[in-house]
Order: C-alpha cells, then sequence, then structure tokens
C-alpha cells in the first residue's frame, strides 16, 4: 500500500530528480523519489545470490577432467568471479554456492569469499541435486527475494531493473531472457505479454512462439522453495511450469551480453568476444 507524502527539496535537486524521468523505466517524479529512496535503503535489489556450481561439465572436456568448471579461466579470472563482478556493481554481497563435482577444489579457492570482497556459503550435494534441489536443500538461508544464475554463463544484466519489473508484476519467479537469431537449440518462452507461459524446447526454426530464450538467470520468492521436491529437482521441469499455471511466472528480455560456455565452441567464442563488467 502506497502513502501520499509532501517533501520540500532544493530546485536543483529536483531538476535532477527530474532528469532520470524517460516515462518508461521511471514514469514520473513520484517514481524517481521512491527509486532513489529504496536505492539508498538498499532495497533496490535482491541481498543474496545462489551460483549454480555442481555439474561435471561433460561437453567441456578434456578441461573439466582437472577442473571443474567455476573455475575455468576466461580473460584471467574464474568464469565465477565474472559473476561476482556483476553482483558486486550491484552491491550485492551474500552468495551462495551450489558445488558437487570437485566441490573441495571450488571451496579451496574461494573460501569464505572474503578476498574478493563477499560473504560465501556452500550449499553441498553428494549427489546431483539439478538446478532447484540445491535451494530446496538450503532453503534456511532464503527469507526474502533472491537470485539464482547458473555458473556457465557470462552475462551482463541490469538487476535493479529486473528486481524493479519482478515486484511490479507481484512475480513468484522472474527469469531474464536472452535474444538469440537461432533458437532451435534452446528452450524457446512463449509470452503473453511478460508473463510466460511455457517453454516449448528446441523448435524448428520457423515455428519458434519467439527468439526469446532463458538466460539462466532468475529471481525468485521465497515461497517458491515450497514447490521444490524433495531430492533431485529442475527449476525447468519440476517448478516453472506449475509457476506459469498460476500466473506468476515472468520473462525480463535483456539486452546486455551473455555467452554460454557450456561446450567448447561456445566458450571460445565467449573467450573471444566477451567483455569484462569490471
Amino acid at each position: 500500500m502506497k502513502e501520499r507524502v509532501t517533501l520540500t527539496l532544493d530546485s536543483d535537486v529536483i531538476k535532477r530528480v527530474d532528469s532520470t524521468v524517460d516515462g518508461f523505466n521511471v514514469k514520473n517524479r513520484s517514481h524517481a523519489v521512491e527509486l532513489l529512496v529504496l536505492k539508498a535503503l538498499g532495497d533496490n535489489v535482491p541481498k543474496k545470490a545462489v551460483i549454480l556450481a555442481g555439474g561435471k561439465g561433460t561437453r567441456l572436456r578434456p578441461i573439466t577432467y582437472e577442473i571443474p568448471k567455476a573455475l575455468i579461466p576466461v580473460h584471467g579470472k574464474t568464469l565465477t568471479e565474472h559473476l561476482f563482478d556483476l553482483f558486486k556493481n550491484y552491491e550485492i554481497k551474500d552468495v551462495t554456492m551450489a558445488v558437487g563435482h570437485m566441490k573441495d577444489k571450488i571451496r579451496d579457492y574461494f573460501n569464505d569469499g572474503s578476498k574478493f570482497g563477499l560473504r560465501i556459503k556452500y550449499i553441498e550435494e553428494n549427489e546431483p541435486l539439478g538446478t532447484a534441489g540445491p535451494i530446496k536443500l538450503g532453503k534456511k538461508l532464503f527469507k526474502e527475494s533472491f537470485i539464482v544464475s547458473n555458473g556457465d554463463e557470462l552475462k551482463d544484466i541490469n538487476i535493479e531493473e529486473m528486481y524493479r519489473f519482478h515486484k511490479e508484476n507481484n512475480a513468484l519467479a522472474t527469469i531474464a531472457l536472452t535474444t538469440v537469431d537461432d533458437p532451435s537449440k534452446y528452450g524457446v518462452a512463449r509470452l503473453s505479454g511478460s508473463r510466460i507461459l511455457e517453454f516449448v524446447e528446441k523448435p524448428k526454426k520457423e515455428k519458434a512462439p519467439s527468439n526469446l530464450i532463458s538466460s539462466g538467470f532468475y529471481i525468485i520468492e521465497p515461497e517458491v522453495i515450497e514447490l521444490i521436491p524433495d531430492g533431485f529437482a529442475m527449476f525447468e521441469k519440476d517448478v516453472f511450469p506449475k509457476l506459469a499455471e498460476m500466473g506468476r511466472l515472468y520473462g525480463y528480455p535483456f539486452s546486455g551480453q551473455w555467452f554460454d560456455t557450456g561446450n567448447i565452441i561456445r566458450y571460445e567464442k565467449a573467450l573471444k568476444e566477451w567483455k569484462d563488467l569490471v
């Protein structure tokens, strides 16, 4: 519920506030003031993020025979550190890593996160738990909106804008959607407005409902955790379809960089084309 307030501000301050109004992301002066207050209070983005780093990286062999995906180098730092850069750009300092394959190597490298300017906790998988299973395992850690990101992708997303979109739509989960030229190799989003109805898996290019695919980056409300089955569970198959039926699954298209490093060819492309965030 919103309440009306009256503010007395210096005219120069008002001009600076008004300069942020674009009629789209910032609708009017009142909206601009609200966004600035939320940012000052630290409520403009989720405070916690999860990185899914438990996979074996079989499509990246022989690299991953000795190195876990989380530690694969890109431009002199690990894949994971590029995600850290994204989070730190939005003052997100609490990161949980879901680890399984070669988990000791990952923990030894990142430790408590202090050398990266973060606070890192770990959810340890003794057996593969999929993309959603680790979240259920660590449910006590998540009491407010939080981010979940795949660990094998490089991405540049306006998290503040995405979070605002998430809240304005009263979503239980919002998926960051990126555009691809050929969607036939992916699960493709079918939308009604901004609401996701379903993902169509690997459609023929001419029959694809859109060119928008999941970037493997989500904002999720803690209530969603109760919908995750125990044990091995996938957001894509076990959770998101339920949210779509409820009308509470939304897609946030973004135009920033996105590189999937899941196989050797895509990894090489990322090495050549990714532009570091910091």
